[in-house]
């Protein structure tokens, strides 16, 4: 899929075009040969078809002039401390690059086809220098054209990704929304083929977590703030439409960052699991599907569900249920919609969802909460029945696996969300009552200890639900 350059590139690259360069001088102190510079006159300040033509009739004259050759340097290597040069190569080579696939055919089959642009990246530790800017979009555009012309990708290109990606982060993570835009627009060219989905993968933390915050921005739900996202809360499209997405994002760059985990769940039963358990992304296009203020954003995001979704079923469709994607999906399915595309998605999540909840009983409900990672006031919690049928099922099967879970959650502090802490402590009090005979057992799983340790919390709710559970435990005792 292509996008439009970003602005800031198209911008910075005319404006180093425009520039005078003192080439003839540079050739007198032997920054670059009386050879170099005949190249580069003959493919600068020409028009693109008469610059084809000099490249294809000697591709090898100018892939040793980028790239260097036959004990020559590259004109990057020659020229590294002329940062003017250095600035008007690299956009003359990405103006060659993009105008001229033949010739990127050429250069990829070059023994280091990235060697000379690599150090670029980390050309200065000035912020305003260019180059490490202008670096990454010529190796972003020459590593994507790479990866559909050779068979394998090589280590080489490996390697080169993965320090590209690395330097991308960084822009992903800066404050600036155009450098943001600028990364994710990066990574959406480069994303094209599964080995280099699988990098972009091994590398999440530096590459999706920036990723991933700007989306919880959007949604109105920062970084360690989850109850927003699981109680649904937030506007609607109405309000995103006329007062803008929740931390200042842009459609724009919402939708290129939507654009790039797409991307990325077409490896669906690699990534989806990770996903969910690592930044709660369920909930979170839950959130933003209530938002989504255009129909290509919700089409994006309802592909990508059914990505995750398809590939995962066991694990995330649970987790889809709990969130009631099923009845937002019936709101959104009210809008008037148009795109073909997406009233397919809606159709195909619509149909995955009914055939999975026809089979669902209350304690798989229960058991799906559990494995989600996270707690809130659903009916069975506060259901006597539902406790009275359902709670020896819960300690004795797959060895204690549920209550070693609800462990794991009441573990946590859950410092924006007590409420998690206030239902864990109403479960252990609904089992010791229920099947009192295994209180040892919920007590070796630290339960016990857990909610006697919450007696003392700030929270009043919490504090309410820890007494009574405690009080469970105290009625046998003396037994």
């Amino acid at each position: 899929m292509s996008l439009d350059p970003p602005t800031y590139i198209v911008s910075l690259q005319n404006n180093i075009r425009a520039r005078p360069i003192s080439w003839e001088g540079a050739v007198r102190v032997r920054t670059i040969s009386e050879e170099d510079l005949k190249k580069i006159k003959s493919i600068d300040k020409v028009r693109k078809e008469q610059r084809k033509q000099t490249i294809e009739a000697d591709p090898q004259s100018y892939v040793a002039l980028l790239l260097g050759g036959n004990g020559a340097q590259s004109i990057f290597q020659a020229a590294f401390k002329r940062q003017d040069i250095t600035q008007y190569m690299l956009v003359l080579a990405g103006d060659v690059i993009d105008d001229i696939p033949s010739f990127v055919s050429e250069l990829v089959q070059h023994p280091k086809p990235y060697e000379p642009f690599l150090p670029l990246l980390k050309y200065s530790n000035n912020a305003d220098d260019p180059v490490p800017l202008l670096a990454s979009t010529v190796l972003s555009s020459l590593l994507s054209q790479a990866q559909v012309i050779v068979p394998k990708l090589s280590p080489e290109l490996e390697d080169a990704l993965s320090t590209l990606y690395t330097f991308v982060s960084t822009l992903a993570k800066s404050s600036d929304a155009g450098l943001q835009d600028i990364a994710v627009q990066e990574y959406s060219s480069l994303l094209r083929v599964r080995k280099s989905r699988e990098i972009f993968w091994k590398q999440r933390k530096e590459t999706l977590s920036p990723l991933v915050d700007i989306l919880r921005a959007a949604a109105g739900a920062p970084k360690d703030s989850d109850s927003t996202l699981w109680s649904g809360g937030g506007g609607s499209v109405r309000s995103a439409t006329e007062v803008g997405l929740s931390g200042g994002v842009g459609i724009q760059l919402l939708y290129h960052v939507l654009l790039v985990i797409w991307q990325l769940s077409f490896e669906g039963s690699l990534v989806g699991d990770g996903l969910q358990d690592e930044h709660d992304i369920i909930p979170l296009y839950c959130q933003l599907l209530r938002l989504s203020p255009k129909e290509k954003t919700t089409r994006i995001l309802l592909s990508t569900l059914y990505n995750l979704l398809s590939a995962n079923r066991n694990t995330l469709l649970p987790t889809a249920t709990l969130i009631k994607l099923p009845a937002l999906l019936q709101t959104i399915q009210g809008r008037h919609l148009t795109d073909e595309d997406l009233l397919e998605d809606l159709k195909a999540l619509n149909e995955m969802l009914d055939e999975y909840t026809k089979t669902q009983t209350t304690f798989d409900e229960y058991a799906a909460e559990l494995h989600s990672g996270h707690l809130r006031w659903s009916p069975p919690h506060r259901n006597p029945q539902f406790w009275r049928e359902n709670a020896r099922r819960i300690i004795e099967e797959s060895n204690a696996e549920l209550p070693k879970k609800l462990a794991e959650i009441l573990s946590k502090p859950w410092e924006n969300d007590k409420q998690v802490l206030a239902i864990g402590c109403n479960d252990v009090a609904c089992l010791v009552k229920e099947v009192p005979e295994e209180r040892t057992q919920l007590e070796k799983i630290g339960l016990k200890g857990r909610v006697m340790g919450l007696m003392q919390e700030g929270d009043e709710s919490v504090r309410w639900e820890s007494l009574r559970a405690v009080g469970e435990w105290l009625r046998y005792s003396f037994e």
